[in-house]
Parts: C-alpha cells; sequence; structure tokens
C-alpha cells in the first residue's frame, strides 16, 4: 500500500505570508491612528488662547514675529552683496 500525505507542502508559507500581511495592515492601521490623533491634538491647541494654554502647563505656540533688524547691519549686508 502507498504512503500518502495528508497535509500540503504549501500550507506553511501560506500561513507566513498572510501572518506577514496581517502585521503590515497592523502596523498601517496603528499609524493611520496615531496620524489622526495627533492631528486631533494639534486642532485643539490651535483653538485655545494664551492664558488658556498656560492653564493647561502648555507652552506659547510659536507665531511668526518680526525682529528688529538695525539699519546699520542691512547697509553692511548690502555692501557685501
Amino acid at each position: 500500500m502507498a504512503h500518502t500525505k495528508t497535509r500540503s507542502g504549501r500550507s506553511a508559507p501560506s500561513r507566513r505570508l498572510f501572518g506577514s500581511r496581517l502585521k503590515s495592515v497592523a502596523i498601517i492601521i496603528v499609524a493611520f491612528r496615531t496620524w489622526r490623533d495627533n492631528v486631533a491634538r494639534r486642532r485643539a491647541l490651535a483653538d485655545l488662547t494664551p492664558d488658556q494654554l498656560k492653564d493647561i502647563g502648555h507652552p506659547e505656540a510659536h507665531r511668526p514675529e518680526l525682529d528688529v533688524v538695525k539699519a546699520a547691519l542691512t547697509r553692511n549686508l548690502m555692501s557685501m552683496r
């Protein structure tokens, strides 16, 4: 009587591929959730006033501001050009 195999040789690699696909999908889902939480946190902080930011212990948001440039510095820079 001939000996027959009950399991196919391809079942193990397909399980590994399926497992790696699940891991990659899980990583993508976690990255998306983290990104979404960060965006929500930034939007919530952007809506707060400087006084409210101080109340929660968060440093004041960086806002663009112009530095005062001395006229002599500007003249020197223009002369170097």
